[in-house]
C-alpha cells in the first residue's frame, strides 16, 4: 500500500471507507504530493550549499585562466609596440647623422703666432723630437794649456832656458826672493851647464828622464847632487823641481846668504872643489831669471 493511501484512510471522517467522494481527486492528489515538492526544494538547498566551494574555486581558476590567456596575448602586442617605437628611434637617428654629415663643413684657419708670418696658412705641424733629435758629438777634452815657451837668452838654448824655467817656479811656490834664484840658477850652470844628468855610475838613475850622462862619481841631476851624500833618492834627483827646493832649503839654512857673493853662497852649499867659478854666471843668470820673471 503506498504511503498516500495510508494518510488518506487515517484522515477521512469515521463511516467512510476508502476514498472521500467529498473531496475531488485532484485536490487530494495535490495536497497529499505538496509535501514532496517541498522535500525536494530544500535538498536542492542544502545540496547548493555544500556545493558552493567547489562553485566558487571553479570560479576563481575560470577568471585566473581568462585572465592568463589574456596577459599572453597582450605580451607579443606589447613587444611588437616596443620594438617598432626603437626602430623609429634608430631610423630616426640615422636620418639625423645623415643629415650632419651632409652639412658642409667650414675650415678652421690657423693664425700664426708669429708676427712675420703675414699670409694665412694652415699650421704646419711640428716635428716629432724623434725627427729632430740629432747625435751631437761628444766634446772633445779641452787640450791643457801648452807652458809658455820663453825665448832663450844669454847664449842658452831651450832646454837651457826650460829648465831655467823650471827652476825659478820651483823657487817661486817656495817663495824665496829673486836673489836666491839668481844663485839658484848660476850655481845650476857651473854644475850640468843646465841640462839634466844622469850618472854613468848610477845605471838606475837612466831610467828617468834626461839630457846628458855625466860620470863624477855618483853625482846627478841639475845640481849635481849625490845620493850617497844624502840630498834625496835618485830618482827624486832626477826630477828638476825636487833637486831645486833642496838646493834652496839648505841656502836657506846658511846665516846671511843673502849679503854674501854669489860665489860664497853657492859654495857653502854645494862644498865644490872649485868655488871660484860660480861667479861667473852671476849676470847670466840674472839676465835669465829676468826674463822668465817678466
Amino acid at each position: 500500500m503506498r504511503d498516500d493511501d495510508t494518510i488518506d484512510d487515517q484522515g477521512a471522517p469515521q463511516g467512510m471507507t476508502g476514498r472521500s467522494d467529498d473531496t475531488p481527486s485532484s485536490v487530494q492528489v495535490g495536497v497529499l504530493r505538496e509535501p514532496r515538492s517541498l522535500r525536494t526544494r530544500l535538498g536542492g538547498l542544502v545540496n547548493l550549499r555544500r556545493r558552493r566551494p567547489a562553485l566558487l574555486a571553479a570560479g576563481v581558476l575560470c577568471c585566473l585562466g581568462l585572465t592568463a590567456v589574456a596577459g599572453v596575448q597582450a605580451l607579443p602586442d606589447e613587444r611588437a609596440d616596443d620594438r617598432l617605437g626603437t626602430e623609429a628611434a634608430l631610423a630616426e637617428r640615422a636620418q639625423q647623422q645623415a643629415a650632419s654629415r651632409a652639412e658642409v663643413r667650414t675650415p678652421v684657419t690657423v693664425v700664426p703666432s708669429s708676427p712675420a708670418a703675414t699670409s694665412p696658412t694652415a699650421a704646419t705641424p711640428s716635428p716629432t723630437p724623434s725627427a729632430t733629435r740629432t747625435t751631437r758629438p761628444k766634446p772633445r777634452p779641452k787640450p791643457k794649456p801648452r807652458p809658455k815657451r820663453i825665448v832663450p837668452v844669454a847664449g842658452l838654448d831651450q832646454a837651457q832656458m826650460d829648465n831655467a824655467k823650471e827652476i825659478v817656479k820651483a823657487g817661486r811656490a817656495m817663495g824665496v826672493p829673486r836673489r836666491a834664484l839668481v844663485i839658484a840658477v848660476a850655481t845650476a850652470m857651473q854644475e850640468s851647464n843646465l841640462y839634466n844628468y844622469a850618472s854613468g855610475v848610477l845605471p838606475e838613475s837612466q831610467n828617468y828622464p834626461h839630457q846628458a850622462i855625466g860620470w863624477d862619481h855618483d853625482s846627478v841631476g841639475l845640481f849635481q847632487q849625490r845620493p850617497s851624500s844624502g840630498w834625496g833618492e835618485v830618482g827624486q834627483l832626477m826630477d828638476p823641481a825636487f833637486a831645486t827646493r833642496a838646493f834652496l832649503t839648505a841656502l836657506l839654512e846658511i846665516p846671511g846668504w843673502a849679503d854674501l857673493p854669489l860665489t860664497v853662497a853657492a859654495q857653502a852649499v854645494q862644498i865644490s872643489a872649485y868655488p871660484d867659478l860660480y861667479a861667473q854666471h852671476e849676470w847670466r843668470a840674472t839676465e835669465v831669471v829676468a826674463a822668465i820673471l817678466v
